[in-house]
């Protein structure tokens, strides 16, 4: 490709350029911009024509952004936390926050901690609206695939901003009726286990029964903690649950004390960018003061 040194970037290019770097697909870039695939892929050919040189690498696994396409990408972020933050600055009374406010966590911190949250923020804050993300794996707070992050791990990243809201404790659990009473070794190996071996392979619950009752097979393997809460609270075998995610529930029965080795801290995230947005500080803010664990 010919530099064509005239070419003039415009902000509807860097926010294409963003958006492919972010997702990496031409459809899911797409989706972001609210426009369709092709379309991205002839502003794509456009700005590389203009500045002539490519900015994405193609192969069959997507788009990989080259080092200019980092860089205007990281441009264009610091244009889209100014523009949200000018957006946040407009608004005359600290009560009409307002906008989207997305976060990312797994399913048992959702429904156990963070949805009872919910509707008293809702209260407080009318305007705002949430995009809530269930899964496993953490969201990137640096690419704005979400605006906080609610995780359990030892070492958060430094890059982030982080309030610790406490030790996450588990236990063995069974169904409170009809289930097993008490927990010894000869329970732990002729009793159903129920655990997230196929989806969190290193979970500390999973290490901690590998370690201690090795030859234990589990019988049931799912993909979330939560889903071993309501197959324990069913009869169907012994887990290892979160006391939080417990607490209040008449149908599980605590086996154990807390198993110190499985223990892991529950940290509130954001990224330094998004702190001082008023829709994710207001959120930020009021979460690290009300989410509490058991």
């Amino acid at each position: 490709m010919t530099a064509k040194t005239q070419y003039k970037l415009s902000t509807s290019d860097l926010e294409v350029v963003l958006a492919l770097a972010r997702t990496g697909t031409l459809a899911a870039a797409g989706e972001r911009l609210s426009i369709d695939a092709s379309t991205v892929f002839r502003a794509v050919q456009k700005v590389e024509r203009g500045l002539g040189q490519r900015l994405f690498e193609r192969s069959r696994a997507g788009y990989a952004p080259a080092e200019l396409a980092q860089q205007l990408a990281g441009y264009a972020e610091q244009m889209e936390a100014q523009l949200e933050a000018a957006r946040s600055a407009v608004q005359s009374q600290p009560e009409q926050v307002s906008g989207a406010v997305r976060i990312s966590t797994t399913d048992t911190v959702l429904h156990a901690l963070l949805a009872p949250a919910l509707q008293p923020l809702q209260t407080l804050h009318p305007l705002l609206a949430f995009e809530l993300h269930a899964g496993n794996e953490l969201a990137s707070l640096t690419r704005r695939d979400a605006d906080i992050a609610l995780r359990a791990t030892r070492h958060p990243p430094q890059h982030l901003v982080g309030k610790h809201i406490g030790p996450i404790r588990v236990a063995v659990f069974a169904a409170h009726k009809g289930g097993v009473a008490h927990f010894d070794e000869k329970v732990a190996h002729q009793a159903p286990w129920i655990a997230p071996d196929d989806a969190l392979p290193e979970h500390p619950s999973v290490v901690w029964r590998k370690k201690h009752f090795p030859k234990v097979a589990p019988r049931y393997r799912v993909n979330s903690i939560l889903t071993v809460a309501e197959l324990v609270s069913q009869g169907l075998g012994l887990g290892i649950l979160p006391l939080f995610l417990a607490q209040g529930r008449s149908d599980l029965r605590q086996l154990t004390g807390v198993l110190d080795a499985c223990q892991t801290e529950l940290w509130l995230l954001t990224h330094t960018e998004s702190r001082h947005l008023r829709r994710v500080s207001a959120v930020y803010t009021y979460l690290a003061q009300n989410l509490a664990l058991a």
